[in-house]
């Protein structure tokens, strides 16, 4: 989406077509997403009086499903496989972004939260939500995506708990009990109501849950990851009203200033194995788009137990490559080979084009997997998204 349609659904939510405008063109230009790698998660004047992931940390649940206002970029991310009684596949993303513009103000005094709570305009907000939502619709050939925008004022976006709940206007993640999620989300096209159901505790990646994105000091973050879930619901296609079921993945993030300025992308795999193992790799690039060192991943084996990867660890190899409209050129196939846990397995997009038409544009799709771990041939399907691949329209 350019930013000149940006600026015509924002003034259709917030009412005021120049602060829409203005909103648009600095999400677009510097915080569309987090996930996305662009100046947000990079260090820098914007992120000053935010909280760093310096150390780990404990984590509680399911307090830390809930919002970090302290630090500046936080989301929540759900990806998954669906089909219904009849056989149709389909794969969804939903992703809510939050972002934060200035610090939570400090508490200087006694009174000091109830005076701001009296002077505090509705209109002012320290934070601003992004959503993504994609259907892969595998019957029909078809990837669909959608995005909204809003400040975290008026009601229109925010989020809290526990209880938790994350919202964007009519798009929403609630964990009303521990483990137990629903989701929601749906424009002209589709729309998807899911209960899902945790099959596996979080897992905390990297060092306790501390990832570390490079050597800049501060550049990290808390990454945990609930690699199943149960999914029940609903998938709603031109109207008509589809019972589908199947398998989700949960990730959870939040820091400030994640990515060192060398750092322009990465590749990341979420893989959900029919043995019950699971793999999560970030191949984190360069402007030469070489791996770089601070890639890592976490593999879980079919008992549930969990082992961190290091970059040197995880061989991924390249074997085919797809152009988009735009002129971006992404990878399209893989080999990964973990020797270590005796994974060799190719990964395959279940459809070529699963690039998100948002701001910015990025791929983000679903795909299977075949190969063996063990000795023992293997299936499975999971999500790749690839970030910082530039094509004509920036």
């Amino acid at each position: 989406m350019s930013p000149t349609r940006g600026c015509l659904r924002l003034g259709r939510t917030i009412g005021s077509p120049v602060l829409a405008c203005t909103l648009a063109l600095g999400i677009a230009l510097a915080v569309a997403a987090d996930r996305t790698g662009l100046d947000v998660l990079r260090p820098g004047g914007s992120d000053r009086g935010f909280a760093r992931a310096i150390e780990p940390r404990a984590f509680a649940f399911p307090a830390d499903d809930g919002p970090h206002p302290h630090y500046r970029n936080e989301w929540w991310y759900v990806t998954g496989h669906l089909q219904t009684p009849r056989g149709a596949r389909f794969g969804f993303e939903l992703t809510f972004f939050r972002i934060g513009i200035v610090p939570p103000a400090p508490v200087s005094a006694p009174d000091a939260a109830s005076s701001g709570a009296a002077n505090r305009s509705a209109w002012r907000t320290r934070q601003i939500y992004a959503a993504h939502f994609a259907i892969t619709d595998l019957e029909r050939g078809r990837f669909h995506s959608a995005q909204r925008f809003a400040r975290d004022a008026l009601g229109l976006a925010g989020a809290h708990g526990p209880p938790v709940r994350v919202w964007l206007e009519g798009w929403s993640l609630a964990e009303p009990t521990p483990g137990d999620w629903q989701l929601h989300a749906a424009d002209a096209v589709y729309g998807l109501s899911l209960a899902l159901h945790a099959l596996s505790p979080p897992v905390l990646n990297g060092d306790r849950g501390l990832s570390v994105k490079s050597d800049v000091p501060g550049a990290a973050s808390y990454y945990y990851s609930v690699p199943r879930l149960a999914a029940r619901g609903e998938l709603v296609r031109g109207g008509q009203r589809l019972p589908v079921s199947g398998l989700a993945w949960l990730d959870r993030e939040w820091g400030t200033s994640a990515l060192a300025p060398q750092q322009r992308g990465w590749d990341w795999f979420g893989l959900q194995l029919d043995d019950g193992s699971a793999l999560m790799f970030y191949a984190l690039r360069d402007a030469h788009d070489a791996r770089d060192a601070h890639s890592a991943g976490t593999w879980v084996d079919s008992s549930g137990r969990t082992r961190p990867l290091a970059s040197s660890q995880v061989q991924i190899e390249v074997e085919r490559h797809w152009v988009s409209p735009e002129g971006a050129r992404y990878p399209s196939r893989w080999r990964i080979r973990v020797p270590a846990v005796g994974l060799d397995v190719a990964v395959i997009p279940v459809l070529a084009d699963q690039e998100l038409e948002t701001t910015p544009r990025y791929w983000e799709g679903e795909v299977i997997v075949a190969g063996a771990s063990g000795g023992r041939t293997l299936a499975g399907r999971g999500y790749v998204e690839l970030v910082g691949y530039p094509g004509r329209r920036r």
